[in-house]
This record gives C-alpha cells, structure tokens and sequence, in this order.
C-alpha cells in the first residue's frame, strides 16, 4: 500500500513548485496535454499523486520526463494551479532521488551549496594552472598565432579531461540504474524479458540523437496561414544540444586535434565543427535566456535559480571560449592565456555540476524515460 505523505507538497516547493491544493482535479490539463492518452494521464496523474504526497509511485514514474513544458495545461487550467510549473519541480524533484549522493538536492534547494561548490571547483582549476602551467612562450606560430600548448599542454589537459569524464560517467550512470530501480521494481514491480532491452533500444538511440518529444509537445506554430510543424522551442533546443555534445566530444576525446598550435584555414574541418558547435550553442543561448528575460511565454513565466546558474555558467563557457580562438589567432599572447585559464575555471564547475547533478542531466534522463516508458508497455503487452 502506497504511503501518504501530507508534508510533500511543502518539500516540493523547495524544487519551485507552488501551491499544489489550487487543483481540483477537474482534468483540464490532461484533455489538453498533447501527450496525454489512454494509458499516460498527463499531467493530472502526477497533480494527484503530488497532492497526496505518493512519493514511491512518483519515483517510479516517467510522466514527469515525458512532459517538455509547452505550458497549454498552465494557460487552460481554471484555478490557476500551474500544473506545467509543477511537473518542472518534479523533474528537478526527481533529479536529486534518483541521486545516491545527496549532492543534487542540496544544489537544487541552497544556492549557498551550488555556489560554494561552483567557487570551490574553479579555484580548483585556477590553483592547478598556478602550480604546474608551463611557460608563457613569446613565440608565435608560423601562422602568426599564440601557441597554446606550451602553456597548457595538450596531453595533460587531455588526462585531465578523462579523469573528469570518467567521474561524470560513473555518477551520471549510477543515478540512472538507481532510476531504473525505483521504476521496474517500485510499487508495481514488472520484469522485463531479457530480449526487449535490445529491441526497444532504438527508442533511446533516438530520442536521445533527436530530442523529438521537445517537438511533439509544442505545437506547430502558425505563421500567418501556414502551419509549421518543426517547433522553434525544439530546432533551439536541439541545436543547444547538439552543439554542447560536440564540444565535449571535441574536448574529451579528439583534444590533440582541438587543441591544436597549428592554425587552420576556415573551412578545415577542426574549425568548422568548432564553428558548429560554438553556432549551436550560441543559437540555443539566445533563445532560452532572451525568453526567460521576456517571460511571455508560459514555460518562461518561472525560473528556478539553478536555471540561471546553468545559464550563466553555459554563457561564460562559450563567450570565454568564442574569446580564447579570437585571441589565439590575433596573437594576442597574455589574453589567450589568461582567458583559457577563466574559460576551464567556468567550464570545470558547469560539467561537473551540471552534468550528473543538475540541468544537464536532464538530456540522459529523458530518452531513458522514453525508454524505460517503452519497455514496460512492451514487458506488458507480451505478460499479456
């Protein structure tokens, strides 16, 4: 039997949801919710469930990761309840119990902790360039560029990148069996034949490549008589996406060519992914910052403070980054590398906040709930 929490609605407001007893279950939300059908009530399910206080059956939910927030049952709902804003806490919400360290949720519920730990890791990075940077060599490439590598050597930046990604890596996954868990053997436990974890894995492949739910959940946009089917929220999106997976990948595993002294043509490749990437991100910066400063969109309306420390910390990462290949090829010596040291003192802290803990997450999280979702209506389907 499921266990009533009255006290729950109190926790969750510390997640940025409001005031969860305005709801009175009329099922407004849901008639309108674009992903709402006969086997997922979105988002009144949750409404019901937060209400009560069912943390277990919360936890072993996908809905809340199924909703990407167009705000329609927001602007529909006759009391005003908000329920987009509340499945947004629960994302958040469900972030820090899927987290087995403890350290989501005190990032999410104190600024003072998110804070001190981005200060802590950044001084971290500063403290490291400090004792072990190598020489600040006057020599220019025959390119006319700074070399950078006499600086900050590729191959240690390099070590330094694996070490950190296997950290990330290691947290990231575990929270996500601790979310398989909480989901296949919650309160209504379901096995799951071996051979549908291979069949069902293109939903994951998918989701994750394309991020298309985003699309789904905004409706197609009129453009004076026409109908855009492709939503403007998800192209943003998935080029912020796909530009930060890039750069990492450009980072991590490719830095001896990233990172190079030799300064290319344009149009080489090396330059034309960074090009890429640094548009993506740019593109996708624009867009959610300036509609979260405009707030005339319901998903915009309200901003948890870990959303503008994502936002801020992302910003400085690509300004400092955009800043540093300026430099770097002006030949400008001290200010590429004085730049490069407070671009890893921004970036460190974004990804190993963000990342396991925090607002990126959220990019593993959701195509494994599409594909949790799609393995217990198949594990399902075939008991029956």
């Amino acid at each position: 039997m499921a266990k009533i929490n009255p006290d729950f609605s109190d926790k969750l407001k510390d997640f940025g949801a409001f005031d969860l007893n305005a709801c009175y279950n009329c099922g407004t939300c849901t008639a309108i919710c674009a992903l709402s059908d006969e086997e997922n009530s979105i988002p009144r399910k949750m409404v019901r469930y937060s209400v009560l206080g069912l943390e277990d059956k919360i936890q072993a939910s996908v809905d809340p990761w199924l909703c990407y927030y167009c705000g329609e049952c927001s602007t529909s709902c006759p009391r005003e309840a908000d329920p987009g804003a509340l499945m947004m806490s629960l994302r958040r919400y469900l972030t820090s119990a899927y987290d087995w360290t403890g350290l989501s949720k005190k990032f999410y519920t104190s600024k003072v902790w998110e804070i001190s730990a981005i200060i802590l890791l950044a001084t971290l990075i500063l403290v490291l360039f400090i004792l072990f940077h190598g020489p600040m060599t006057t020599k220019l490439t025959s390119q006319g560029g700074v070399q950078l590598n006499t600086f900050a050597p590729w191959h240690w930046v390099e070590l330094g990148d694996w070490i950190m990604a296997g950290i990330l890596s290691f947290f990231l996954l575990t929270n996500i069996f601790n979310m398989y868990l909480k989901i296949f053997h919650g309160p209504q436990k379901v096995k799951v034949p071996f051979k549908l974890y291979f069949t069902q894995l293109w939903e994951l492949i998918f989701h994750f490549a394309t991020q298309w739910r985003f699309n789904k959940s905004n409706r197609a946009t009129i453009v004076g008589k026409k109908e855009i089917k492709i939503s403007p929220y998800w192209v943003s999106h998935w080029l912020l996406m796909s530009g930060y997976v890039l750069m990492f990948t450009m980072i991590v595993v490719f830095l001896s060519w990233f990172q190079t002294d030799t300064i290319y043509s344009w149009w080489y490749p090396q330059r034309l992914f960074g090009y890429y990437a640094t548009f993506g991100l740019t593109v996708g910066l624009v867009f959610f910052v300036w509609g979260r400063m405009k707030k005339d969109q319901e998903n915009n309306k309200h901003s948890h403070f870990t959303d503008w420390t994502f936002l801020i910390l992302l910003s400085g990462t690509v300004i400092t980054g955009i800043l540093v290949h300026i430099f770097r090829i002006s030949g400008l010596l001290y200010a590429t590398h004085y730049t490069y040291v407070i671009h890893l003192m921004i970036l460190f802290p974004m990804l190993m906040i963000e990342v396991p803990f925090s607002k990126w997450s959220h990019l593993a999280y959701r195509p494994f709930a599409v594909y949790f979702a799609s393995l217990y209506t198949a594990a399902l389907a075939k008991k029956n």
